[in-house]
């Protein structure tokens, strides 16, 4: 299946109407930022690394720390992926609040979760004061009563840590909560904390991708997850 095809909703033998919180990823989830991080990885590993990648292994990683990924094409050299970190930052900074926006129909989906008294959260990759400016910026931070960054947490996706946490500060058993994302980074870090992992096929990565790590639900807008969560409520 290819980025831009659909997939209904497929929910297996787990039932939505027990959910009471919802834990989101927010690049390529809630915010579309795609482009915002292709143009600064492009500057930070193809510029001022002089390397010369294609866009898909630019961000093959995009769901994981930055630092991590910066390490990653400096072939393990830590100094010199915080010098790349560095660089990457500036170039982002410098184009990030006009490229951002959130998805169509994001605000009303997550309006509709709220008003029928679902916990919201956000557990992400990007650190913690950048992507509140994001989601400020895409006019969807005020639904939500958490943000988790890697800053905010010592454990980063795909490990459980900060999805478990933040069904801890949800106050919302694992096995009750979603965790969407559009990464297999996601899945992995949603499936390993018990939750109900939910593939967003909206975003950066295949749904090929996304299959391959099981996602008890997969669906093609938010919208739809939405009317499939209330469905009977």
């Amino acid at each position: 299946m290819r980025k831009g095809e659909t997939m209904a909703v497929n929910v297996y033998s787990r039932t939505l109407r027990d959910v009471e919180g919802v834990l989101f990823d927010l690049d390529g989830t809630l915010i579309d930022t795609y482009e915002t991080i292709l143009v600064s990885m492009r500057y930070a590993v193809n510029d001022v690394l002089g390397k010369d990648l294609p866009d898909s292994e630019l961000m093959r990683l995009v769901g994981t720390p930055l630092l991590d990924q910066l390490i990653h094409f400096a072939d393990g050299d830590e100094q010199r992926g915080r010098e790349l970190m560095d660089a990457y930052r500036v170039h982002n900074a410098a184009v990030h609040d006009a490229m951002v926006r959130s998805f169509p129909g994001t605000a009303e989906a997550l309006a509709r979760m709220r008003d029928a008294g679902l916990k919201l959260g956000i557990v992400t990759s990007k650190r913690h004061e950048t992507a509140e400016r994001g989601a400020r910026i895409g006019g969807v931070l005020r639904f939500f009563d958490l943000l988790i960054g890697p800053d905010d947490w010592p454990e980063h996706k795909p490990a459980p840590g900060p999805v478990l946490r933040g069904c801890e500060l949800l106050d919302v058993s694992p096995a009750r909560c979603l965790y969407v994302g559009d990464s297999p980074y996601d899945l992995r870090a949603g499936n390993a904390a018990g939750c109900i992992s939910v593939a967003a096929l909206w975003g950066m990565f295949s749904a090929d991708e996304l299959v391959a790590e099981h996602p008890a639900i997969m669906c093609a807008s938010l919208g739809e997850l939405t009317d499939a969560l209330l469905a009977g409520r």
